[in-house]
């Protein structure tokens, strides 16, 4: 196998950086004149873009992105999931306009008519039969576990290494040499010690799972069907059945986080591979773009929650939040899932991934290169890892920064857009062949040019 020679792609990644500078002025102004924005951008995470700054937007289309200094960008992040359905999708903007400038009432603390089908639609794809609406999958995740803790009586969150669920403050662990939960590095202001609200375990580890929830103070398993914000790391068969196993045995309840993993099909992995959760938490995508998020509980969890007579579930609860389940973002959400995100939608989209897969994998052998290409329905990534991670930590250990930034800065140059924390790339109902065969090329030229001078393996 070649290594890469570090001189000469330290060489590349700043021919890249001065033909994205040069390219992007008016980028580069705005960025440098935002003074009343923290980190100069809307949301801190915007600044990871390679460049040292990012693109603006100007307008999104389908899987199309234009940005403020005239570039037309095929979008392969589609707001790392947010846009899954495509930018504006019609139905959505017809939904969302109607009940905005039609009927009005974008936020009443009042429900519409439309929360039921939503509700309907949800448990037709993911199989529980209760759900209720929040603003971000973040916010269902806080508080499909308070739900939990309710329920079971106990304290601590059982999660994976380098998993993702939103900003919840008890998944950001890693394990400690012996075991216990520790931070993440460069996790902010976390409010306790992560060992007194999380034990963590690695993923596709049951013998681990099972280690920490013999302690007894387990209330739920937090998990993904696949990580996917550390690379996909998909679950080796008899995973996910040993860990509703293992939920059961040792009194603790099993959520599945969908917010990815829907690529995986209409209904998520959830569907695809016959799981069987407790609670089932999606966002960002159902909405076409428009904030939203939802969980779903079993008919198990809905009777023991109405034990506790005592829980507030109004008000102090942790289940309020008034702009939840709000009337724009219902009209969005039924819309998004009964005409967008349709089966067929997903048959394409998952036919686009596999020829994107497959086409990775070739430039990737032939260019005879360590890597590994990891698909999950809709959405594939490649990794710096032969064969690919099979836990967080190992994909972890897989990352190159300097590398990451010259590939998505060679792409980005080209009229590609990947997910900026990472090589994901995201198939939208508007991908085209067309669009993978363009994205294929431009990466085969990258590829090319990285290897051409290279040290001895």
């Amino acid at each position: 196998m070649p290594t890469i020679d570090r001189d000469h792609l330290a060489e590349l990644l700043r021919r890249e950086q001065e033909t994205y500078r040069s390219e992007h002025p008016k980028a580069r102004d705005l960025m440098g004149s935002a003074g009343h924005l923290f980190g100069g951008v809307p949301m801190t995470w915007m600044g990871k873009w390679s460049g040292g700054f990012p693109i603006y937007v100007a307008e999104a289309r389908g899987n199309r992105i234009t940005d403020v200094d005239g570039h037309e960008y095929l979008d392969f992040a589609l707001g790392d999931t947010g846009a899954m359905a495509g930018h504006s999708p019609a139905a959505t903007v017809a939904a969302v306009a109607r009940r905005y400038g039609e009927l009005g009432g974008a936020t009443t603390m009042l429900p519409t008519a439309e929360g039921e089908e939503v509700g309907a639609q949800l448990a037709a794809r993911f199989g529980l039969p209760r759900w209720s609406f929040t603003l971000s999958a973040t916010d269902a995740n806080r508080w499909a576990i308070r739900l939990a803790r309710l329920v079971t009586g106990r304290p601590k969150v059982l999660t994976f290494a380098y998993c993702y669920h939103g900003s919840v403050d008890e998944a950001f662990a890693v394990p400690g040499p012996d075991g216990a939960a520790v931070s993440r590095t460069g996790n902010v202001g976390a409010p306790v010690a992560l060992e007194l609200t999380t034990r963590v375990a690695e993923f596709n580890d049951l013998a681990g799972v099972e280690e920490q929830l013999a302690h007894g103070d387990v209330a739920v398993i937090v998990t993904e069907p696949a990580l996917t914000n550390i690379g996909i790391v998909l679950p080796e068969p008899g995973f996910l059945e040993g860990l509703r196993e293992l939920a059961t045995r040792y009194g603790a309840l099993l959520l599945i986080d969908e917010t990815h993993t829907f690529s995986a099909g209409w209904g998520g992995a959830t569907r695809a591979w016959h799981l069987r959760p407790d609670l089932v938490v999606i966002g960002k995508s159902i909405g076409g773009g428009i904030p939203c998020g939802a969980y779903g509980l079993s008919e198990d969890v809905v009777r023991r929650v109405g034990e506790h007579s005592e829980a507030d579930l109004v008000d102090v609860g942790g289940v309020g939040g008034t702009l939840a389940g709000n009337p724009l973002s219902v009209a969005a959400m039924r819309a998004t899932l009964a005409d967008v995100l349709t089966p067929e939608a997903f048959d394409g989209m998952i036919a686009r991934a596999t020829r994107y897969t497959e086409g990775i994998a070739r430039v990737i052998a032939e260019a005879g290169l360590p890597w590994s290409v990891v698909q999950l329905g809709a959405r594939a990534e490649y990794r710096f890892a032969a064969p690919a991670p099979r836990t967080g930590s190992a994909s972890a250990a897989a990352a190159d920064d300097e590398l990451d930034e010259y590939l998505h800065l060679h792409l980005l140059n080209r009229g590609i857009l990947l997910t900026p924390f990472h090589n994901m790339a995201l198939m939208s109902p508007d991908t085209t062949d067309d669009d993978v065969d363009r994205h294929l090329g431009v990466f085969a030229e990258a590829v090319a040019e990285l290897v051409g001078v290279r040290t001895a393996a």
